[in-house]
């Protein structure tokens, strides 16, 4: 009977329709006849001393070359060694919508003054993305709070948030309608050769994190010759692009959220919660239905909360801070803490750019199933054993289904003529899970698979694990890699879990401490 009312329902919203892509011929391409001007460089405005900007003007449509043009914001910072200069070398923290203007900043911290001076040190806003032209944005105000529960508690609630996400996909066509054609990771990966010819680089290197290591997939893909070195840290599985890639993600988060919910347990002297996971998980979804009735200080309510703590199956150093909220709210009462956890991790209001490029990419890149009744069937049947994400991680992928650009049959990613490359992957990674290091391992026969055993982080290079850090340093100083073996090459031991009082709200971790790549 429910099936029945669902696809009667579906019908009257207009969701009807078949699986519909685009062939993928994007492999076959050659590398695009155009040859961009000389970037400008000047001081970045609002970047430290001595980080230089400039756009890379790119065709929109590789097709066309000689058409409509776009700009590329690109960041550098110079190498001062010139006696071991190693040439260019990009970076790009994921998304797909991340800014990646401030990580020559950013990388030379985490490479250390000596490495860092031996490449340019090369960031980049791929097409859409923040300083580069146009940027993106659809709906400013798509995140502003208090929004519906994710969680729909009828077909009424189900179908007014499936019209909502139509509603975002013909606002971003009305605007961009011409840019949305050509958002995929082919056209970013191309404009990367843009950036090369411009920096008058025969090779580049490239490290990329989340997203961006789908994205330097590609482009080891598309141009295997112009790889110098190159190092991938939490890595999209390419197998399942970008539908199922996000299903997985449902259970990688539940997971996490469990361990989360037993870490708080151990400590119950401290948050006062519950001496069982399935105690302070109890507590957890009661908070979220209070939330539902009275959002705390007017702004957090259950999809705030949802938001707020998916934080934490990113980077378990954020535990102490979020337990802690979660604590004085149930055992006290207290908003002002959870206020400030949102602001501090789930607050995306008044900037829908990063979202309007995920979407563009995610939707554009693969295929994407165009009836609503396929989507309710499989996430239902995911939200039965992964609760914590999954309606929430609907909600963000769901114009999908109504984007004005079909989804393309995905690249396939081939890195068999790509001599060396470098790959980091966390066994218990959230948003890449683990299954992703190793199919990619295997498209690239000639890499090295270096593991963290059961961290749970997402993002492992630069954040003072001695064994990854030795590794990954090596490789970039001379091109080093570990001994090939069955399986993963290299295994390293994870950072220990934390120990409260660790993180008051008041002292929250610094943004350094705090990054993580890809980051909704």
């Amino acid at each position: 009977m429910k099936k029945i009312l669902i696809a009667l329902a579906t019908a009257g919203l207009g969701l009807s329709g078949a699986l519909v892509a685009a062939p993928a011929t994007a492999g076959t391409q050659k590398a695009p006849d155009y040859t961009p001007p000389a970037p400008q460089w000047a001081q970045c405005a609002d970047l430290p001393e001595g980080i230089e900007c400039a756009s890379v003007t790119v065709p929109l449509d590789y097709d066309r070359t000689s058409g409509k043009k776009i700009k590329i914001a690109v960041s550098r910072k110079k190498a001062t060694d010139t006696a071991h200069y190693q040439g260019a070398i990009l970076f790009n923290p994921g998304g797909p919508g991340g800014s990646g203007l401030s990580y020559p900043a950013v990388m030379q911290n985490r490479l250390g003054a000596p490495l860092a001076a031996q490449y340019d040190l090369i960031g980049f806003d791929p097409r859409g993305v923040g300083s580069s032209e146009p940027a993106l944005r659809c709906d400013p105000h798509f995140f502003d709070p208090v929004r519906p529960d994710y969680v729909p508690a009828n077909w009424g609630e189900e179908a007014a948030w499936v019209k909502k996400m139509q509603n975002y996909s013909k606002a971003c066509d009305a605007t961009y309608g011409d840019l949305l054609k050509h958002m995929t990771t082919v056209d970013a990966a191309k404009d990367m050769d843009q950036i090369r010819k411009a920096l008058g680089q025969k090779q580049i290197s490239y490290v990329g994190y989340s997203y961006g290591t789908y994205l330097g997939a590609t482009y080891a893909t598309l141009f295997p010759g112009n790889v110098r070195r190159l190092v991938l840290d939490s890595i999209v599985n390419p197998e399942r692009v970008w539908y199922d890639a996000n299903i997985d993600q449902n259970h990688a988060f539940e997971a996490r959220a469990k361990a989360f919910f037993a870490w708080i347990a151990q400590y119950d002297a401290n948050y006062h919660l519950g001496t069982a996971a399935a105690d302070v998980e109890k507590a957890f979804y009661a908070a979220r239905a209070k939330l539902k009735a009275t959002p705390a200080e007017g702004r957090v309510g259950p999809s705030e909360l949802d938001d707020t703590y998916l934080a934490g199956g990113y980077l378990k150093s954020r535990w102490p801070l979020l337990a802690n909220a979660l604590s004085r709210y149930v055992t006290a009462g207290e908003t002002a803490p959870l206020a400030q956890a949102y602001a501090t991790y789930g607050d995306s209001s008044g900037d829908d750019n990063t979202f309007a490029v995920y979407s563009a990419v995610e939707c554009s890149d693969a295929r994407w199933p165009r009836d609503w009744g396929t989507w309710h069937r499989d996430w239902w049947e995911s939200y039965r054993t992964a609760p914590f994400l999954t309606w929430g991680n609907a909600w963000f992928n769901a114009q999908c289904q109504s984007w004005p650009v079909r989804g393309h049959e995905d690249l396939r990613i081939n890195g068999k003529s790509v001599k060396n490359a470098l790959f980091f992957q966390d066994t218990k990674d959230a948003a890449t899970p683990y299954q992703g290091g190793v199919e990619m391992h295997k498209r690239f026969p000639s890499s090295r698979l270096v593991v963290m055993d059961g961290g749970g982080n997402h993002g492992l290079t630069g954040r003072g694990n001695a064994c990854i850090d030795d590794i990954w340093k090596a490789y970039l100083t001379d091109g080093t890699l570990p001994a090939s073996l069955p399986g993963p090459d290299a295994h390293c031991a994870p950072f220990a879990d934390p120990v409260p009082p660790a993180a008051s709200l008041r002292s929250a971790p610094t943004a350094d401490d705090d990054w993580v790549p890809g980051e909704r």
